[in-house]
């Protein structure tokens, strides 16, 4: 090989390389490792395969213009290709030209391609198991072929084994994600606790928030484990379920009060929320649409919960404030409540800033309709600066801690016994 080949393979190598630090999808890394190669090497076909059973499996290819002959998810029988008999040792991982290997030209594959030079090298991971096969192939001899073509592949090899044990760990980490999700599903292992919601000028809580915890090892918080199921594709499914398990505790929470579910926008406009909230009397319920995620076609979300609305339903605007939330939005949602976020609550007795936002937006709530709910609240000098502004409703550990069940069943109880 010349200096300038040598070069150029170097330069290709650390190309490669870099990109596979770049967080790209093991796809596009090994897709661009397949493509140098190929150039390099003067080949028209490239791939990445998997050994599935007794099948090899086309996972990556490069070969342009020859896509009918090689793509993804193409399947041969290892019986019909090269690969156990390069692994045997009986038959070279470098052949420049089959025309000199009697097992290559025994072998249909080889005048059905046409395969006239073949260079393919195992994929080894890191705990000994043969994933596949880094492959180049060509429909004529080409006798330019050398070891240190050879050498390069294998460093390839070694690139796309590094890139596929990422990705085979990726996936068996949601596959645990999924089947833990699965199991808090199938069994006991979500308790609906309910926060109350006070109103200072009633005296009593008129509403309770419906607040998941997950009876699960190790310990992770509720945020961690709707997050998780966001990613790996349950999020929908298991915010349904929540919304589910809380409304079977709205029978026995006091008949003056309502029941308020949280939903992100994604589960607000999903064609399963309906039926589920239609369970209950809707003029009970009051739908939180998160705001953490943008709400991106308000107009649709609108349109799928008037029917609801029509109905009873209410429609509180969560952590405004925080977030993606604006005025705009909440213009537009027009919802029956809005809860300011514990950032606008903190320290508002210092804070004339956090005052005056405070104040705008119970004038903008009285104009519109809506009430306002102060959420977080955990002092008492927080509480005299809400109740000066004019704001009734409160939701925070001052007033009131999130309880299963039972414990606000029990406090009804004695409180109807004192009485």
């Amino acid at each position: 090989m010349s200096e300038r080949e040598e070069a150029a393979q170097s330069s290709a190598l650390r190309e490669i390389i870099a990109h596979a630090s770049d967080h790209s999808s093991p796809d596009t890394v090994i897709g661009r490792a397949l493509q140098a190669v190929r150039v390099h090497l003067g080949l028209q076909v490239a791939y990445v395969s998997e050994f599935v059973g007794d099948d090899s499996v086309f996972r990556v290819v490069d070969a342009p213009g020859l896509e009918h002959l090689a793509k993804a998810g193409n399947v041969h029988s290892l019986d019909d290709v090269y690969c156990r008999h390069i692994l045997a040792g009986r038959l070279p991982e470098l052949i420049p030209d089959t025309a000199a290997e009697p097992i290559a030209m025994a072998m249909p594959i080889t005048a059905a391609v046409p395969i006239g030079a073949h260079v393919s090298v195992p994929i080894r991971l890191s705990d000994g198991r043969t994933y596949g096969m880094f492959c180049c192939l060509g429909p004529v001899a080409n006798p330019s072929l050398n070891p240190r073509d050879l050498g390069m592949m294998r460093a390839f090899a070694d690139l796309a084994a590094f890139e596929v044990e990422r990705d085979l760990g990726d996936r068996e980490e949601a596959a645990a994600a999924r089947a833990a999700i699965e199991a808090v599903m199938a069994g006991d292992r979500m308790e609906i606790h309910y926060q109350p919601i006070f109103s200072l000028s009633q005296g009593r809580a008129v509403g309770y928030e419906a607040l998941a915890r997950i009876q699960a090892e190790p310990y992770r918080s509720p945020d961690h484990w709707f997050n998780q199921a966001s990613l790996v594709g349950m999020g929908e499914a298991f915010e349904l379920f929540a919304i589910e398990r809380a409304l079977q505790g709205l029978s026995q929470l006091p008949d003056h009060a309502y029941l308020s579910v949280n939903a992100s926008p994604a589960v607000a406009i999903s064609a399963e929320l309906p039926a589920i909230l239609r369970r209950a009397p809707l003029n009970r319920v009051v739908l939180e649409v998160t705001e953490h995620d943008r709400v991106s076609d308000i107009e649709t979300l609108l349109d799928r919960l008037a029917p609801l609305r029509a109905d009873g339903l209410k429609i509180a605007v969560d952590d405004a404030g925080s977030g993606y939330s604006c005025l705009q939005q909440i213009v537009h949602m027009r919802p029956d409540l809005v809860k300011l976020d514990r950032f606008l609550i903190e320290d508002i007795q210092h804070d004339p800033g956090r005052r005056a936002l405070a104040a705008g937006l119970m004038m903008f709530a009285r104009d519109t309709g809506s009430r306002l709910i102060a959420e977080g609240v955990e002092r008492e000098d927080e509480l005299a600066v809400l109740r000066a502004l004019g704001i009734d409703l409160i939701q925070g550990y001052l007033l009131g801690r999130p309880q299963p069940l039972a414990a606000i069943r029990d406090a009804a109880t004695e409180l109807r016994t004192a009485g």
